[in-house]
């Protein structure tokens, strides 16, 4: 019996093309986005912002500290 044949190959390629729609699907969910009724990025959005400055502002501290001027 074989394990590769068409009906299988049919099916796997089915399983991906649907199992990529649903994981794009709850990728977008997933996104923090803008509130549509008050026009205003939501908590979890603000919330990736200021971390995201905090840790690029450290990066860049600690980068420009690094420089030795001396002899």
């Amino acid at each position: 019996m074989a394990v590769f044949n068409r009906r299988n190959a049919a099916v796997g390629w089915l399983a991906l093309v649907v199992g990529k729609r649903v994981l794009k699907r709850k990728a977008k969910q997933a996104v923090p986005a803008i509130d549509t009724e008050s026009k205003r990025p939501n908590k979890s959005a603000v919330a990736l912002v200021v971390a995201s400055a905090v840790g690029v502002l450290t990066f860049w501290r600690r980068r420009s500290g690094d420089e030795e001027t001396g002899t």
